[in-house]
């Protein structure tokens, strides 16, 4: 169904590929792994056709059609999402309104054809799904949340996070030949990832998917694709099983590597012994041998980001109250919301997607005027933010003059340093931020926080983008963290470890 061949992809000095191949089969649905910056995304923009690599082909059987998760496609915002949703039976409706037209040509002409053209156009709609279209919108909004925001809800109305649930239920819709999808649980909660998990591992058709999120890619794919040093290697079987396959392939190259490493050294030894002496003939013709030997590449140790969040010290009981909270834009969002959380707690924030945690957070920052009651932090709290949203003044900036505003008392190399431990190297450090990955935007973010003292951490959707040596690192900060958090997360075994108490934001806001 899919075929890379001989890709190779470079960006300025940073070299993505070389000559990478991949075959994706009939049926099969392969998660595409690698650590940030491996190039994921870039090769999810190659297939599907928005930027051309350097050298290598896409192959695709003839008039098959590839189906991209695009959280940033333009829509049409006078829509509902009803009538958005619709538009993935956009064919079928086109054969409904051709098959009128002929009946009504054939009620002036009487032309027998036009019956014939009529009735084999009726019989493609009956083997569709067409007529049963209004349920199967109902099911997938359902599914994924979105009947609770109104089917009648214009989408200029949504959220960027809402949009996207949007965009994911109509190609999932559509039923193309190979779905591709980029960060497909993003902005769903625990509920709707669960669905959606249950609908991929029935999905008949053939998939490729780029997550961070484990269990998820666990659960859904039969083969794993993984980018590594500018390679790309397939595994049968689900993420655990390759990572099984892949640690016993790491051993036997390590053992491949030392031993070539041995001989090499003896052999070079020997060379140097007997170059000028009476075996000097051997010595020249075991240096021969040595020149054609294809060496084996050193293993490559990557950054294991390491996370230090400066904290200041407070005395209080409580890190905030709130008293009959009401939160929304034009109309709240919730009932008023009594919420108390103590000094040094770690907290996760839950609730379905839209029911307003982010929202929430953004009031407690003031970053919203509350539509009604109070919030009270205690004197000298400090508080450090990161936003789920990778959205940047100027893009064109690179992490360092992005930080370097913000903190220009700091010196460039301890900017360096910083942006460093967080696992963004010296040459991804002068790369503009638009350039960088999804999870490199985030370290950017992340060595934000590293760079300012506080004792209230506040995190939405903090893994959303980073891979998983990122994400256990991140998990050890926040567990050592003394001061207080509060994070918004879908992912449970990221949080499970540290957290003290789950707050479900719907239960707190009836009580």
């Amino acid at each position: 169904m899919l075929k890379l061949v001989n890709i190779s992809q470079q960006f300025g000095d940073k070299v993505l590929y070389e000559k990478l191949n991949l075959q994706v089969n009939t049926g099969e649905h392969v998660g595409l792994i690698g650590q940030n910056g491996a190039g994921k995304s870039t090769l999810i923009k190659i297939i599907t056709g928005e930027i051309l690599p350097d050298e290598g082909s896409v192959e695709l059987p003839k008039n098959q059609s590839i189906g991209y998760l695009d959280q940033y496609v333009r829509v049409d915002e006078q829509l509902t999402i009803y009538e958005f949703l619709k538009t993935a039976f956009a064919k079928e409706l086109a054969t409904e309104a051709e098959i009128g037209n002929l009946y009504e040509e054939y009620s002036q002409t009487l032309d027998d054809l036009l019956l014939e053209k009529a009735g084999k156009l009726q019989t493609q709609l009956d083997q569709s799904d067409f007529y049963q279209m209004d349920v199967l919108i109902q099911e997938m909004s359902v599914g994924l949340g979105i009947d609770v925001l109104g089917l009648d809800t214009f989408l200029k109305n949504l959220s960027g996070g809402q949009r996207s649930k949007v965009i994911l239920a109509k190609l999932l819709l559509e039923k193309p030949a190979v779905l591709v999808l980029d960060e497909p649980t993003n902005h769903l909660d625990d509920k709707h990832v669960q669905w959606l998990t249950s609908f991929l591992q029935s999905f008949p058709g053939t998939f490729l998917v780029v997550s961070h999120d484990q269990h998820f890619v666990n659960e859904i794919t039969t083969h794993i694709a993984d980018i590594e040093f500018g390679m790309l290697t397939k595994y049968t079987g689900n993420l655990d099983k390759a990572l099984k396959q892949k640690e016993a392939d790491q051993e036997n190259y390590m053992k491949r590597y030392e031993n070539q490493k041995k001989q090499i050294e003896k052999t070079e030894s020997y060379i140097r012994k007997n170059k000028a002496g009476t075996r000097s003939k051997m010595a020249k013709s075991r240096e021969k041998q040595l020149a054609k030997v294809d060496r084996l590449t050193p293993p490559t140790n990557q950054i294991q980001p390491d996370f230090d969040f400066p904290y200041k010290e407070i005395v209080a009981t409580f890190a905030v109250t709130t008293q009959g909270l009401t939160i929304g834009y034009e109309k709240p969002l919730l009932k008023p919301i009594d919420l108390t959380i103590r000094y040094g707690e770690k907290v996760v924030l839950k609730g379905f997607n839209g029911i307003g945690k982010s929202t929430l957070l953004k009031t407690l920052l003031g970053r919203l005027p509350a539509l009604a009651g109070e919030f009270y932090y205690p004197a000298n709290t400090k508080i450090d933010y990161f936003e789920q949203e990778l959205a940047w003044e100027s893009p064109l900036q690179t992490p360092l003059q992005y930080l370097g505003d913000i903190f220009p008392n700091a010196s460039h190399k301890e900017l360096r340093r910083q942006l460093s431990r967080c696992g963004l190297r010296d040459q991804l450090a002068q790369e503009p931020l638009k350039l960088l990955s999804g999870g490199e935007q985030s370290k950017v973010k992340l060595a934000q926080l590293t760079l300012q003292t506080s004792n209230f951490l506040i995190l939405d959707e903090p893994t959303n983008h980073i891979d998983q040596k990122t994400k256990e690192s991140l998990q050890k900060s926040l567990g050592n963290y003394p001061g207080t958090v509060l994070v918004v997360s879908h992912e449970e075994e990221f949080y499970e470890p540290f957290i003290d108490r789950v707050i479900d934001i719907e239960k707190q806001s009836k009580q």
